[in-house]
């Protein structure tokens, strides 16, 4: 840990990503309001003692619903991540170790998706599937399964000419035992560094996709929503938009250092090219 903390990236990103993990966790058990109560008498009232963040347009508490909106962030973000972890890894060694067909079909196949931009995906397939925090899930980790494949099967075809893999299977290892046994362990590394990064790239995903209404629909509390919500009342109640903005800006910073961070440690040789 003494090595991972000596990196400043990995510091900076690790306590930022700490207090939205933390506010997440503590929004579970406590916010100052109801996120979802409303009060004609407060609404669209300014930081005060009573409401460090504010009121919106229908008098809730913007403090509550800027925590409850970071439950929504990191479960967007550990789902999506796991969707391309589970199936893209999957993919990726079949078209390593799978032959030039399926190599061939499933790296096609990533090129395909790889032409539309996620965020245009994440639209396409919640307008099919219709607006809702779920279907937005579905949609951002579609479109991270080809991410993972592709780093998948390029560091396991590296891995697999290494000589310790040449003495396993010397030794008499099935293929299946090898894959499991010494490749999935060599390649964990950038896995979890392209996890992070991608983590950070679903929370502002989800937040683009509730600002379009695709995404976490009212009354549950998310950040794009918020800034869509806050759009009219830029004039007059600006702390509406910016207090939510700073949260997804805070959050995506905090987990791409972090990924920067595992990365420099992790993988020196990309380091000393930084």
């Amino acid at each position: 840990m003494r090595r991972f903390f000596q990196n400043k990236n990995f510091t900076a990103g690790f306590v930022l990503s700490a207090v939205v993990v933390l506010a997440a966790a503590a929004s579970l058990l406590w916010t100052p309001y109801d996120p979802n109560r409303m009060s004609a008498l407060e609404r669209l009232e300014g930081p005060s003692l009573r409401h460090p963040l504010g009121t919106d347009q229908y008098g809730r508490d913007t403090l509550s619903r800027i925590l409850a909106g970071a439950v929504n962030s990191i479960l967007v973000g550990l789902v999506t991540v796991a969707i391309g972890l589970l199936l893209g890894v999957a993919l990726g060694l079949l078209a390593a170790y799978g032959g030039k067909a399926a190599d061939e079909a499933i790296m096609r196949l990533a090129d395909l998706l790889f032409g539309f931009p996620a965020v245009l995906t994440a639209i396409l397939i919640t307008s099919i599937l219709g607006p809702s925090m779920v279907n937005a899930m579905l949609a951002i980790g579609i479109f991270y399964i080809p991410v993972f494949a592709r780093l998948t099967r390029a560091v396991a075809r590296v891995v697999w000419e290494k000589e310790f893999i040449a003495a396993a299977r010397a030794s008499g290892i099935g293929e299946l035992a090898i894959v499991r046994r010494h490749v999935l362990p060599n390649i964990l590394s950038p896995l979890l560094i392209q996890g992070t990064i991608q983590f950070a790239v679903a929370i502002l995903a989800e937040a683009g996709l509730s600002y379009l209404g695709l995404g976490t629909q009212p009354p549950h509390a998310s950040w794009g929503r918020m800034l869509n919500e806050a759009q009219t009342f830029l004039d007059t109640s600006p702390w509406m938009a910016v207090f939510p903005g700073l949260a997804i800006a805070w959050a995506v910073l905090g987990f791409n250092l972090l990924g920067d961070g595992l990365r420099d440690v992790l993988d020196p040789k990309m380091a000393r090219i930084r």
